[in-house]
């Protein structure tokens, strides 16, 4: 009888377990969104972990939520190096004026 109790309780632990993987892969992609904009490369490493976490633990709407934050990241790092080479090879241009 003692025996099936601990069964149980090792049961309820994965079950605590794998909600609280599951919240920390929502927090993991509202954080990537958010720092996307002040820090894409910080923004993209949240963004890959929490992708991580929640296709491990099933979550699909915090899977959504990381692979938003990765698009976002890698959009804006792609912008980011655009306009330093645009900058870089012709300093003359409109947005370039003042920056470098």
């Amino acid at each position: 009888m003692a025996k099936s109790k601990k069964s149980v309780k090792t049961v309820k632990n994965v079950k605590e377990s794998k909600l609280d993987l599951a919240s920390v892969s929502y927090v993991l992609g509202i954080l990537s969104i958010v720092l996307a904009f002040f820090s894409p490369g910080a923004g993209l490493v949240l963004g890959v972990i929490g992708y991580v976490h929640s296709k491990n633990n099933g979550v699909p709407q915090a899977k959504k939520l990381n692979v938003i934050g990765i698009v976002i990241s890698l959009t804006l790092i792609v912008v980011g190096f655009a306009v330093a080479y645009t900058c870089i090879v012709n300093p003359e241009t409109l947005f370039c004026q003042g920056v470098f």
